[in-house]
């Protein structure tokens, strides 16, 4: 046996009433009671005192066509029915009030009649499951003439229902989520929930963010594509302002920040906005903002929790909409607990905090990401820019290989392709090129004729002029290897860990042996730290 059904909807005043046609002319509320294939056992007539009559006549010409409902009439006056905050609050406390049943009972809303703006609260409140039905449309017959009871249809809220809407807001969040990521197909599967999360975020709330993470890690990028997307969606109509605030120091922080009246101090010889006035109704991102001093961290407390702040040498406070993004690569908990950073500050910036991996642990980003500085060199530079296949190959070796320790994250990496592509007027990256890349970057990352690489080499009988740059280079990181090893297979393992993968047997203490011995070094020389020069 089906359950009882109750409806629950606005008196058309319009609509619902059609004077001494009503029975010629379609009408709403009566219509729904007409329809052959739904019982209303009971329906709820909310209406304004002004139509108490119409609201009688109503119920008694239901009487007439569905003897079966009964109807429960409620007063619901209105200051100004289009009025949406007072609209919504009386909707909601009734909603509140009322002693719904959804395990006995099935509820329809009516949305056909009433004004738009209490369509749009019922419409509000049920998806919010302040009343737990199912919407409800009404509509007359096809030339809304003749008196039929029209047709109905039940609406209902959850998406996941209906497969080709749950599809497109798949295909749009994962839309958005490229486009944080510059449309670069990233592997990491920790990375790509982590942009997944921001997206959630970026999109649904306006607190702070808080981005952490080494240098080159992609803050500033990430920050600036955040302002785009949420500009792409109309949540902000205001500018990016972008400011290090480790270029932020003295007196010239405070004006630079929140601005400064004309003679607040010797060189104010006009107004300035200043930095968060110029973000208003848009985004300012902080980079660095452990840098900030503490006199300057009490004001952007105060400017992100109230929205106002005191311009330098003003009277007056000003205002400023303006969502922030910090960056830092510091432990700002840390500069708390050292008294460097403001805790109710850290507290309120803490609330999304997103740490974004270096490169060294995104290896298997390394590949999209080289495509896509490739790309944006060919636009920046206005020419076409490609590897060829054994130079593609070979980087992708070096660069996945625990030599590459890409110390400066993606920076190093769009540096590197940079140089590379100068140095291909062709626009054809070669081995040789790639070759003299990679010697640059071992030497930017672990130093080529100085220090204790200079010292290794020179106990072991090597001068200054004895080898090639690049011999030395590679020389010296083997011999830092094998120092740092326990053995020859285990310096030989970490030193072919790339290669060794691809051939069917591997003897990768033979291998660094016949490599030791084209410089006259064996292993004991090397590990007993060095004897005479080798022979010629």
């Amino acid at each position: 046996m089906s359950r009882p059904t109750c409806v629950i909807g606005f008196l058309g005043s319009n609509l619902d009433a059609r004077g001494g046609t009503r029975w010629s002319r379609w009408r709403p509320t009566i219509g729904l009671c007409q329809q052959p294939d739904l019982r209303v056992d009971r329906l709820v007539l909310l209406y304004r005192t002004p139509h108490t009559a119409l609201a009688n006549q109503v119920v008694a010409d239901i009487a007439e066509v569905s003897p079966e409902t009964r109807v429960d009439l409620r007063c619901l006056d209105f200051e100004d029915p289009w009025n949406f905050e007072e609209v919504y609050g009386r909707l909601l406390d009734f909603a509140h009030a009322y002693p719904f049943q959804p395990d006995q009972e099935d509820y329809l809303i009516h949305i056909t009649t009433g004004t738009h703006v209490a369509q749009i609260c019922l419409f509000l409140l049920t998806e919010a499951r302040f009343m737990p039905g199912r919407l409800a449309q009404t509509f007359p017959d096809t030339d809304g003439r003749g008196g039929g009871r029209g047709g109905w249809t039940a609406i209902d809220l959850d998406l996941s229902q209906y497969d080709s809407i749950a599809r497109r807001f798949a295909e749009a969040a994962q839309a958005d989520a490229s486009f944080l990521k510059s449309g670069i197909a990233t592997r990491n599967p920790a990375f790509n929930r982590l942009i997944a999360d921001i997206e959630t975020v970026v999109l649904g709330s306006r607190a702070p963010i808080l981005l952490t993470g080494p240098t080159g890690a992609g803050k500033t990028q990430l920050a600036r594509r955040i302002y785009a997307l949420k500009k792409l969606k109309h949540q902000v109509s205001g500018a990016f302002v972008e400011v290090n605030c480790a270029t932020l120091r003295g007196d010239g922080a405070m004006s630079a920040l929140f601005g400064h009246r004309r003679g607040a101090f010797t060189g104010a010889i006009q107004d300035r906005p200043g930095l968060l006035r110029t973000a208003d109704k848009g985004l300012l991102f902080l980079d660095e903002i452990g840098e900030l001093g503490l006199d300057e961290q009490a004001m952007m407390l105060r400017a992100l929790e109230e929205k106002r702040f005191l311009p330098v040498g003003a009277d007056l406070e000003v205002g400023s909409e303006f969502q922030l993004i910090a960056g830092t690569n510091r432990d700002l908990g840390a500069a708390v607990a050292a008294g460097r950073f403001r805790e109710d500050l850290y507290a309120r910036l803490n609330l999304w905090t997103f740490r974004l991996p270096g490169l060294a642990d995104r290896r298997e980003d390394i590949e999209p990401n080289l495509a896509y500085e490739v790309t944006r060199f060919a636009e920046r530079e206005g020419r076409s820019l490609r590897f060829t296949r054994e130079a593609e190959a070979r980087y992708l070796r070096f660069a996945l290989s625990d030599g590459a320790r890409w110390t400066g994250n993606f920076r190093d990496l769009a540096a590197s392709l940079t140089r590379m592509g100068t140095l291909a007027p062709s626009g054809r990256i070669d081995l040789e090129t790639v070759e003299a890349e990679i010697l640059r970057l071992t030497t930017l990352w672990h130093g080529s004729g100085g220090g204790a690489a200079e010292d290794s080499l020179s106990a072991l009988g090597f001068g200054p002029d004895a080898l090639d740059l690049f011999d030395r280079v590679q020389l010296a990181e083997v011999v830092r290897v094998c120092r740092a090893a326990r053995s020859a297979s285990d310096a030989g393992r970490t030193l072919f860990s790339a290669s060794r993968s691809q051939r069917r047997s591997t003897n990768d203490a033979d291998r660094l042996r016949k490599y030791l011995a084209r410089f006259g070094l064996d292993w004991v020389r090397i590990t007993s730290g060095g004897a005479a020069p080798p022979g010629p």
